[in-house]
């Protein structure tokens, strides 16, 4: 396979270290930035070499599998900028291997672990005045891996296309306490067997009527239920969920319909570390309305406290502010990206300063 490089655009040291972004006031919205990633692949070959591009539309088949059958997916991780400068990214390896087999189940053929992350790299140091000021949010980066080339009929594409492109973001959800979740007994996110458990693109469009609707009642998030039973927590619209009681983190198993967070994956291990046993078990609603404290993540969210639970009629508020576990557990994570903290755990990928 041809490896992932390209001529990068790299600034002076007379260019400006920042972009012009009014950093207190991001959120999570598209600010473009400079540059994308994009290689290309025909059907039974390998991924081109990929170039740095300046950012901006591309050209696709209106035919392409992608447009009319779905065949797609997408990965979101971040970039951080430390107190001394570095530029570093959390964890890329995590994405690339959910890629993987997100593609083998959707007939897409993937970039290589290593071309993922090389084109991670690329993208955010070609971007590196638009990562954020240390505190003042992140560089969010978005690969996408879609079936590009024209095919009338439902079949793998005979192109895929790899593209990452970044954003700096702040905050996902505006909330101060926590989130107000509804519990959605009436639809589902995922069935056994579907793609629930990896992150396809047609994963996400079927939750935004239900989306909206819950925030115009007022909610944050939608809460939704296991098909099968209609008895136990999956995930929200667009991260996983824990509930804590006592000395006991609970998370619904990555069994095929809940997608397996890199987020959630970290802040286990980091759970544990502070003696907590974690579960990953089927969690019912009745625990979910019995549970001390819950808490949502994801890459987007990080780590946010859950103010209030609403299931029918009945209405929960769990432990929230510096006493509740997710606030300890937000901190140790962003400790680490931030540079704050030795990371010992090895998640940092780190930018060479050299090469801008």
């Amino acid at each position: 396979m041809a490896p992932a490089s390209s001529p990068l655009p790299i600034s002076s040291e007379s260019d400006e270290k920042y972009a012009n972004v009014k950093w207190e006031e991001l959120g999570f919205a598209l600010t473009p930035t400079d540059y994308m990633y994009v290689a290309k692949c025909k059907e039974g070959e390998s991924f081109s070499q990929g170039k740095i591009v300046p950012y901006g539309d591309i050209s696709i088949s209106p035919c392409s599998p992608i447009l009319n059958y779905g065949q797609g997916l997408f990965e979101g991780l971040k970039a951080y900028r430390t107190e001394d400068d570095r530029i570093r990214i959390f964890r890329p390896d995590q994405n690339a291997l959910r890629m993987l087999t997100g593609a083998e189940r959707l007939c897409m053929t993937p970039p290589s672990l290593d071309q993922f992350v090389e084109a991670v790299k690329q993208t955010v140091l070609a971007n590196k005045k638009w990562v954020p000021p240390p505190g003042k949010g992140t560089l969010y980066i978005r690969p996408l891996l879609i079936g590009s080339g024209a095919s009338l009929g439902v079949a793998p594409a005979p192109e895929t296309t790899f593209l990452v492109y970044a954003s700096p973001v702040g905050g996902y959800h505006k909330v101060s306490s926590g989130l107000n979740l509804k519990v959605d007994h009436k639809h589902h996110r995922a069935h056994s067997g579907g793609t629930g458990g990896v992150k396809s693109c047609t994963n996400y469009s079927p939750v935004v009527k239900l989306l909206l609707e819950a925030k115009s009642s007022g909610f944050s998030d939608i809460l939704f239920l296991d098909a099968a039973t209609g008895r136990n927590i999956e995930e929200l619209s667009a991260c996983n969920i824990f509930i804590v009681k006592g000395n006991i983190v609970s998370t619904p198993p990555t069994s095929g319909t809940i997608l397996p967070g890199v987020t959630r994956k970290s802040i286990s291990e980091l759970a544990r570390d502070i003696g907590y046993q974690v579960q990953e078990r089927d969690v019912s609603v009745d625990e979910l309305l019995e549970a001390e404290e819950v808490f949502g993540t994801g890459t987007a969210v990080v780590v946010t406290a859950v103010e209030t639970v609403t299931f029918h009629d009945k209405k929960v508020k769990y432990r929230t502010g510096e006493a509740a576990l997710s606030t300890k557990l937000r901190s140790m994570l962003t400790n680490i990206q931030m540079g704050i903290v030795e990371d010992k755990k090895g998640w940092m990928v780190e930018i060479d300063r050299c090469q801008g």
